[in-house]
C-alpha cells in the first residue's frame, strides 16, 4: 500500500484531519494525499509557505525567522503548530528544507529538511504536542522533494498510530 493510502487509513479510521504547511515540497505532500479518492475523509489543506512573507502569515515569529533561518526545527514546529491551529484540525505536517542544487551550507547542506507533526489534544488535556525530526536527503531536486514528502508521510502515519495505540 502506497504511503499516502497508509496515512489516509489511520486519519480515517481515528476520524482525524491533517492540514500541511510546506515549503520545501512546494505542495507535494498535498497533491499526494489527494490522489487518493476520498481523501476529503481525512484532509483539510495544503499551505505553500515558501518565502519568508508566506511563513509570516501562517504565525512563524519573525524572530525565529531571523535567528534560526526558514530551514531550521523551530521554525517546522511553528509551521506545524500554526497551519494545525489555523485549520483547527488534530493533525498538522510541516516541512522545511533545501531541495538544491544551489544554497546549501556545511551545516545545513543540500537536501536538509525539518519535518515537524503536530497534534492536537484535546482542551485542558495537555496532550497536545509537536515533533520535529532532521533528516538529510541525496539526490537532484525532484527526488529530494519527493523523499521529503515520502518521509513526511511516514512520520505522520507513524505518529497518529502511536498517538493512538497509547490510549
Amino acid at each position: 500500500m502506497a504511503i499516502e493510502e497508509s496515512v489516509g487509513e489511520s486519519l480515517r479510521e481515528r476520524e482525524a484531519f491533517v492540514a500541511a504547511a510546506e515549503s520545501c515540497t512546494g505542495g507535494l505532500i498535498g497533491s499526494l494525499l489527494t490522489d487518493v479518492p476520498g481523501s476529503s475523509d481525512y484532509f483539510d489543506r495544503s499551505v505553500v509557505t515558501y518565502s519568508y512573507d508566506a511563513k509570516l502569515d501562517l504565525g512563524v515569529p519573525r524572530e525565529l525567522l531571523d535567528s534560526e533561518g526558514a530551514v531550521s526545527e523551530p521554525v517546522a514546529r511553528a509551521m506545524a503548530r500554526g497551519v494545525r491551529d489555523s485549520a483547527g484540525v488534530r493533525w498538522g505536517v510541516a516541512t522545511t528544507g533545501i531541495a538544491g542544487p544551489a544554497g546549501g551550507s556545511d551545516e545545513k547542506p543540500v537536501g536538509t529538511v525539518y519535518i515537524a507533526i503536530a497534534h492536537a489534544g484535546e482542551w485542558g488535556s495537555g496532550e497536545s504536542w509537536c515533533r520535529v525530526g532532521r533528516y538529510v536527503f541525496g539526490g537532484d531536486r525532484t527526488e529530494i522533494k519527493r523523499k521529503i514528502a515520502h518521509r513526511a508521510l511516514e512520520d505522520l502515519r507513524d505518529a497518529v498510530e502511536s498517538a493512538y495505540s497509547s490510549h
